[in-house]
């Protein structure tokens, strides 16, 4: 179960100042049409599309582009909205809200949200429906602060052979915050739930046609009522100690620590509390994955029909090599430091390995501070390249279940769950 931050009286009446800035102003955004950002000389060579073999870069390959709120991220789609954050920013354990990705599954996505008419809904298999304004929210709760990773169920997506629609996300489709709000069982224990309540319905404020012919116009989760990851959700009002952005589910979203981001739904309005399975397109078609180990099939057995699907959930255990990042030529003899992150949503992590042999041996790195079962991990190795050469650089982490990342791909037709050994090659020129 996540540990939750309480907040001081300090950060208490920040929460407050949170909703009162929200409500004089920053919940309108004037357009969300994006502006053509000044792209860097070295990236103008990409090509616009890296298949039908596996992408080789570290991100997706579309183009620099700047939405209200948001820093230059790189444009997978506009309608809906697909923003990827560059490799850069992952050298901190927490993601800045100005550079922190965005993915919406709708088309008709909110611009501005006046607080003084929204309200959530807590509704369905309930004894007291109840609607909650921010201030109600910010107020009458006491707030819990839990750092946890968000990450795209397809993210790495452009690493699939074969190729599968979607998306075609590089590496950066997650990010780390510090999330602050109010615990989701707290709301329902006020709406008295009733004794044939069987999961929880989460809706937000997107709308859209979805998938042709599924009924999708509306994006819904659930999540069963009797599962743990419950007392862990919170919806969450403040994204490290600021109103959310707009693009990433101002005014509330809700917050599921260790699962995949289709459940973190952004401008949470309704919880809705069913008393039976939740058959709605997203969850029955939608987001789901083979129930094999780590969900790998293959496009023979699907086609075959012969294979089984369950709803995503837990994310795997996964690390990054952020620097260096190849674009340099290191120095023979001359110490660095290689660093990056980690993460797994079934804990936190506690071993991180470095290879500078292509795999062939690991040796340990050290870990940064541990800011949560389910936050982002930094972690550092001093090298001193030997000679010049090729090297080829590969990180393995290790989480306190004892899952270790594999050195294998995955292939499902949602291009789904990821988490292979990453790899960096770099160049060692003489030093002298």
């Amino acid at each position: 179960m996540v540990e939750y931050r309480k907040l001081s009286r300090r950060k208490l009446l920040g929460t407050a100042a949170i909703a009162a800035a929200a409500a004089g102003g920053l919940g309108t955004v004037t357009s969300l049409f994006a502006q053509q950002s000044q792209v860097p000389g070295n990236e103008k060579s990409l090509p616009t599309f890296t298949g039908p073999s596996q992408n080789p870069y570290w991100n997706s390959v579309g183009p620099v582009v700047q939405y209200p709120q948001k820093f230059p991220l790189l444009l997978l789609t506009d309608r809906p909205v697909q923003l990827e954050t560059p490799r850069h920013y992952f050298e901190m354990a927490f993601t800045p809200n100005g550079a922190f990705y965005v993915r919406w599954h709708l088309d008709e996505i909110p611009n501005s949200v006046d607080l003084a008419s929204w309200r959530l809904n807590v509704e369905g298999s309930v004894q007291r429906p109840l609607k909650f304004s921010m201030g109600d929210l910010t107020s009458k709760f006491k707030p819990v602060t839990v750092a946890a990773v968000n990450q795209c169920s397809g993210n790495s997506r452009s690493k699939f052979q074969p190729r599968v629609p979607g998306g075609q996300w590089g590496h950066g489709a997650m990010g780390n915050a510090n999330w602050t709000g109010v615990p989701v069982r707290e709301l329902l224990d006020a709406a008295k739930i009733k004794q044939d309540a069987l999961f929880v319905q989460f809706q937000g404020l997107d709308e859209g046609k979805g998938p042709e012919g599924h009924g999708s116009h509306a994006f819904l989760k659930s999540l069963e009522l009797k599962n743990p990851v419950l007392d862990d959700c919170i919806v969450a009002y403040a994204m490290n100690d600021e109103p959310l952005p707009m693009l990433n589910g101002f005014p509330v979203r809700l917050v599921v620590p260790g699962y995949f981001a289709t459940y973190w739904m952004k401008g949470l309005s309704w919880i809705r509390v069913l008393d039976k399975p939740d058959e709605n397109f997203w969850m029955k078609t939608g987001y789901r994955v083979p129930d094999t180990p780590r969900g790998n099939t293959t496009p023979e057995e699907i086609k075959a029909g012969s294979v089984k699907a369950v709803p995503i959930n837990r994310m795997r255990v996964r690390s990054f090599i952020v620097t260096p990042d190849g674009a340099t030529k290191l120095v023979a003899q001359l110490p660095l430091t290689i660093r990056g992150i980690a993460f797994s949503g079934h804990g936190s992590i506690n071993k991180l390995e470095i290879s500078v042999d292509d795999g062939k041996s690991f040796n340990t790195a050290d870990l940064g501070e541990d800011h949560g079962l389910y936050s982002f991990r930094t972690w550092s190795y001093k090298w001193t390249p030997p000679k010049p050469g090729r090297y080829v650089l590969a990180a393995r982490a290790t989480d306190g279940k004892g899952n270790i990342q594999p050195d294998e791909g995955v292939w499902n037709p949602g291009g789904y769950l990821w988490n292979r050994i990453e790899r960096q090659e770099v160049v060692v020129g003489r030093n002298s």
